[in-house]
């Protein structure tokens, strides 16, 4: 699997189009959303790859979206620390928990980042965005 949206929440979005004597459901927005740093594509499950320097989840917080506009970083969640693997940064998946949780989608990082031991990682930007729309 390239990076892209987990299977289990596109159903849920195009489920929500469907009337609901036919099975139609609202869908629900999710109770957090957690980062998690990998060095390779996080696979279907976003388990794949996870980063060793630091396999911890980060909280952050999108800002509304309006008028259809994409979503963007409300604020910079903390950063990763690496507890002293050298690897390279690739993608990042998003998760419901800080651990369990369900799996959202994952990202290709715009350009891989080499860390070592003690370096910081800080999300500056990430964006979600549903297109093409009609204008």
């Amino acid at each position: 699997m390239t990076a892209g949206v987990a299977p289990g929440l596109v159903s849920g979005w195009l489920n929500t189009q469907r009337s609901t004597g036919n099975g139609g459901a609202a869908y629900n927005a999710v109770a957090g959303t957690f980062a998690q740093l990998h060095t390779a594509d996080p696979g279907a499950a976003g388990t794949t790859a996870v980063s060793v320097g630091d396999p911890g989840r980060k909280e952050f917080e999108f800002a509304a979206s309006s008028a259809g506009s994409a979503l963007a970083l409300d604020a910079e969640p903390s950063p990763w620390t690496n507890g002293g693997a050298t690897e390279t940064i690739t993608h990042l998946s998003v998760w419901t928990a800080a651990s369990g949780g369900t799996f959202q989608y994952s990202v290709a990082l715009t350009v891989a980042r080499d860390w070592a031991e003690d370096d910081e990682f800080t999300l500056k930007t990430l964006t979600m965005a549903i297109t093409p729309q009609a204008s």
